[in-house]
């Protein structure tokens, strides 16, 4: 099917001239409607309000979970809180915490042995929990409770199953790493608190001292195009007061002590032998063209009381961070503790001073040093590409992982953290892309100091691999056994059809019990112990369907091929008591682009058709409903082999993919090529404006919450690290915005108006929907007040829905033919 339009013969100077010109000097010829929040179908809203199953927690000891209620959507009255943007953090200054958290709002306490559940008592009415850890001996749980001045530290018992407060509502939650963590003696807990006595926040003086100054002085500083940063220094200093800590440590009868001096802590982390703290400090200068990320820090090592050891590394302001993917800050980063050994702290120091377009051998050297951190650092390790972290077993054995994006390259090594000299051994150098042969990741369980460690048998001489299983016939999720010495996996357990399972702990490892979930298009998620050697399955959860009207729903996993013959995959989605004598169907196309470097991993399977069919608030799958067939997550990929950049042809092969789509939904007589919507979130909703812009495929689209101006995000986007001088051509050739014109398909654009996500700021859809108006398109353009990059509010998430049921009624399934 070939219904490509005809392009612009605009050259690309003047279109970028225009381009420019008309992104910052547009008329508003917006045309407003007043209208109150509207509902979708019955249907909708009964699958939307359904109860969430619960999220699980198990403990270390693999003999408990946590059964974790979640709410419904919250009303759009949550949402309208008070909220402070200061460098890329929003904050809500009544609570000192993040203003958008998810919450959970009560706890379960299940034995996976007897199968019996337990309420949690003593908690308030209605409460909103978040934070929730587990100890490292399995027998407590920590966690926090929001009130409306603040933030509570809670703990229960498992013993008891009662719950009660420990601190007031004085917990820091606004900065990085979470407000508290568990000692490994599980006796004891370290938080951040607001300070004591602090004040009232500054105030902002009515009249401007002067005005506000930034200058460049010839040096480089590519950054993407954050949100919320710091515009003058009234937010500098609402900045430092509200994220200024006192580190504190509590016992379980609520005994607490100061530890060291207030700061602007970012991070904290016990060693796992409780005699020291890794502490992370912000420091001024700040900047307002990066985000809190990138301030200035200090790395300390205090004492358990709170004194200073050591300082490890000042590291400066990080504003000139070079550009593409790869790039790290200059000096010291990523310290973590030994998660094997008492008190010995790791980092590593980029060699290429974190630019990822100088050629040298080396990119990144790790190095440690061990308690009480008075000698030199020791050298331990090089690695040729970027360092991607460890997972520790024991003194004699490490594994380590380094990539490199540019040729989606991985090395997979181990090494002897005790050894004077030691070195690393490559398990897996392998393409990341190509999924099918992907090894898995190593089974990691808890040790003595309740930190993560490598599962080991025969002194460190066999591991365990778990892994996705990526096939041809789709994910086949498995557990391996593997030798080091050999390097060789042995195939233990492997997820058989029609159910989609998955390994996540050992129960006995002796015996070879597993606990695992399971679940097939029909029945919901739920938990097992499987029994290896007799292949005995117990079922231990018995969670409910949450949408037993649609639990006829046909899915099918869908195999083709794009005209340069790139395979392709979809699922498709009938409605329920679908019959193919019925006819055609109206068809939602819900996709989202994704970049490869073959065009062999681009036709890999990257789903299973045994997976549950759960239907969220935000699912294309809710018109099912409706009688729309649905072409869910179909393939598009955009392929740069070797050197070639595959933006540079991103249209060409964008068309290529969606074309292959909609041949086969015609040739299955699943579809009336006159009746196919397309449709998108963020990245996806650029797809849609663009297969518009240069297709006539489909009879409308749906864009939410997109990005449709490159020349806005100069600096990269998505996957494109090179900057808008050095491919003038690229951005504008994808930026639909420019060809608003060639839009004659009707469009809704749909779009938080408190977005922060890097690169798609609300004006991007206000503009996009100027353009098209002013050409004289079919558009709706739709704010959503107080939402972000995804919606929350039940009123926003219902009105959304009501919108895309009544542009696709009108544009798509009661379109006259042509």
């Amino acid at each position: 099917m070939n219904k490509r339009k005809k392009q612009s013969n605009i050259s690309f100077k003047l279109m970028f001239l225009f381009l420019l010109i008309f992104s910052i000097n547009v008329a508003s010829i917006i045309a407003q409607e007043d209208i109150e929040y509207q509902l979708p179908p019955q249907e909708i809203v009964d699958l939307v309000d359904a109860p969430l199953t619960p999220s699980i927690r198990i403990d270390p000891k693999v003999k408990w979970m946590l059964l974790l209620e979640r709410p419904s959507l919250p009303p759009i009255e949550k949402l309208t809180k008070p909220e402070l943007k200061l460098a890329g953090l929003r904050i809500n200054p009544k609570i000192n915490a993040e203003s958008t958290t998810y919450y959970y709002t009560n706890i379960k306490l299940f034995s996976i042995d007897s199968k019996f559940e337990n309420q949690i008592t003593g908690l308030p009415s209605n409460p909103r929990i978040e934070n929730v850890n587990w100890s490292p001996d399995g027998e407590k749980i920590a966690f926090t409770i929001t009130k409306k001045n603040g933030i509570e530290l809670w703990i229960a018992y498992v013993k008891n199953c009662k719950a009660k407060k420990i601190t007031d509502a004085i917990l820091n939650d606004t900065y990085y790493g979470g407000p508290y963590t568990w000692l490994s003696d599980s006796n004891t807990l370290i938080y951040k608190s607001i300070v004591e006595n602090r004040g009232e926040p500054p105030e902002e003086s009515s009249v401007p001292s002067g005005p506000v100054i930034q200058e460049s002085i010839g040096k480089k500083a590519p950054v993407r195009t954050y949100q919320d940063l710091l515009k003058n220094s009234y937010d500098e200093d609402l900045f430092e007061y509200y994220i200024t800590s006192q580190l504190m440590s509590i016992d379980l009868e609520g005994k607490s002590k100061k530890l060291g001096p207030q700061c602007m802590m970012k991070r904290f982390t016990p060693s796992p032998d409780n005699k020291y703290l890794f502490i992370e400090i912000t420091k001024r200068p700040f900047s307002y063209i990066v985000t809190a990320y990138r301030f200035p820090i200090s790395i300390e090592v205090w004492d358990i009381d709170g004194n200073l050891v050591k300082t490890l590394a000042d590291i400066p302001l990080a504003e000139d961070i070079p550009k593409g993917f790869g790039a790290v800050r200059k000096g010291p980063r990523y310290f973590i503790w030994r998660s094997d050994a008492p008190s010995t702290i790791y980092w590593v120091v980029a060699q290429d001073e974190g630019d990822p377009h100088k050629e040298v051998e080396i990119r990144d050297k790790l190095f440690s040093l061990k308690a009480p951190f008075t000698q030199n650092p020791k050298e331990v390790l090089s690695f040729s590409l970027r360092y991607g972290g460890i997972t520790w077993g024991d003194g004699n054995l490490a594994i380590t992982h380094e990539f490199w994006r540019k040729d989606r390259r991985e090395i997979i090594s181990f090494f002897n953290p005790d050894s004077e000299t030691p070195m690393k051994n490559v398990l897996f150098d392998r393409n990341w892309e190509d999924r099918y042969n992907d090894p898995g990741d190593f089974v990691t369980i808890y040790n003595q100091y309740g930190k993560y460690i490598l599962l080991m048998e025969d002194n460190g001489k066999t591991l365990y691999l778990k892994g996705d299983g990526a096939s041809p016939e789709g994910n086949r999720p498995f557990l391996d056994k593997f030798d080091l010495d050999s390097k060789n996996a042995n195939r233990l357990w492997i997820s058989e059809p029609p159910y989609y399972e998955r390994f996540i702990r050992f129960v006995d490892l002796k015996n070879n019990v597993l606990l695992i979930s399971r679940e097939s298009q029909n029945i919901p998620r739920n938990y097992f112990l499987l029994d290896l050697k007799s292949m005995k399955y117990t079922q231990i959860t018995n969670f409910p369907h949450p949408h037993p009207q649609l639990s006829n729903i046909k899915k099918e996993l869908i195999k083709y091929n794009r005209k340069d013959g790139v395979q392709l995959t979809a699922n498709l989605y009938l409605p329920p008591n679908y019959k193919k004598e019925d006819g055609t169907l109206p068809v939602l196309v819900w996709a989202y682009p994704q970049e490869y470097k073959s065009a062999d991993a681009a036709g890999q399977v990257r789903d299973s058709p045994y997976r549950f069919i759960r239907i969220y608030s935000w699912s294309p799958l809710l018109w099912l409903t409706q009688g729309y067939a649905i072409f869910d997550n179909p393939s598009m990929p955009i392929i740069g082999e070797g050197d070639s950049k595959p933006n540079d042809t991103y249209i060409e092969q964008l068309v290529l993919d969606a074309e292959a789509a909609v041949d086969k939904l015609v040739s299955m007589e699943v579809a009336d090529s006159n009746k196919i919507a397309i449709g998108g979130h963020s990245y996806g909703a650029f797809m849609t404006a663009n297969l518009l812009a240069h297709t006539d495929l489909f009879a409308a689209g749906v864009a939410k919450t997109g990005a449709y101006n490159r020349t806005l995000t100069p600096f990269g986007f998505q996957s494109e690290d090179r900057l808008l001088w050095e491919a003038p051509e690229t951005y504008i050739k994808m930026s639909p915005f420019m060809y608003a014109d060639k839009i004659n398909e009707p469009i809704l654009l749909i779009h938080g108006e408190s977005d922060r996500n890097s690169g798609t700021y609300p004006m991007q859809s206000e503009r996009f929907y100027q353009a098209l108006k002013g050409n004289g398109a079919t558009a709706r353009l739709v704010m959503l007040p107080y939402e972000g990059h995804s919606y929350r509010a039940r009123e926003s998430i219902m009105h959304v829905l009501w919108e895309m049921d009544r542009w696709l009624n009108k544009y798509v399934k009661n379109k006259n033919n042509d």
